[in-house]
């Protein structure tokens, strides 16, 4: 079975920091946006780490080292994931428009 990692992420659950006295408390909207920025650096470099790889094995290949069979595994791997990453660019777009179509 294919697994694609890059969107690993278990249920959603609030948001809780560990202050320096190592009580839980809740995140401040600040502190969520900075770490839903750093999820999506982070799920774009791995993409394109992706997308390396399959440059790697495609060289490889041309080299006579992997099977074609390996080659398409990272190949659609690496399609599926900017697939996905084209999809919820798209559905943030969808939803940053229809806020700005909404009056106030």
């Amino acid at each position: 079975m294919i697994q694609n990692a890059m969107f690993n992420v278990q249920t959603p659950a609030i948001q809780q920091i560990q202050s320096p006295n190592n009580e839980l408390t809740k995140a401040t909207p600040s502190e969520s946006l900075k770490d839903f920025g750093s999820f999506l650096k982070d799920a774009l470099n791995e993409v394109g780490q992706q997308e390396a790889a399959t440059h790697t094995m495609s060289d490889q290949f041309m080299a006579g080292k992997v099977d074609v069979d390996q080659v398409m595994i990272t190949s659609q791997q690496a399609l599926l994931s900017l697939q996905l990453t084209t999809q919820v660019r798209n559905k943030a777009i969808e939803a940053y428009q229809e806020i700005m179509r909404t009056q106030m």
